[in-house]
């Protein structure tokens, strides 16, 4: 299972430098990427208890000071360009040194998604921020 977990979240630094996003906060940094959860291999899906899907996506957080690891809580939602809104329910992992976390939510075919997540780094004050993304079903 370690070995799983430490492949995904390998796995998820490596995608291309466009697909991460950062989000500074003072000595914070908020680093976050979703994906489509069909690309996950069916070992690392389970281990990290996500379900593989073509229309479920996977939300994953993880909050830096200093380029370490800082156990956070991490809540959030997503909204479909209709305003149907739906919580992000997050999921703290930890591997080694590594503190990240990941929620799933479902999309029904190609839109725009809206995310609103709100952290908040163990002993600092709360953060906000918004950003879109479009997703789709893997074919």
């Amino acid at each position: 299972m370690k070995r799983s977990l430490t492949l995904l979240f390998a796995l998820l630094l490596a995608v291309p430098a466009l697909a991460e996003r950062k989000q500074s906060f003072g000595e914070y940094d908020v680093h976050y990427i979703t994906f489509n959860s069909g690309f996950l291999q069916p070992d690392v899906a389970a281990a990290t208890g996500l379900v593989r899907s073509r229309t479920q996506g996977v939300v994953n957080v993880s909050v830096l000071k200093q380029g370490e690891p800082v156990p956070s809580l991490v809540n959030g939602s997503v909204r479909n360009l209709l305003g149907q809104d739906r919580p992000l329910a997050f999921r703290q992992i930890k591997e080694g040194q590594a503190i990240y976390y990941l929620a799933q939510f479902p999309f029904d075919s190609r839109e725009t998604l809206r995310f609103t997540l709100n952290v908040q780094p163990l002993g600092g004050e709360p953060m906000s921020f918004n950003f879109n993304q479009e997703v789709f079903p893997d074919p």
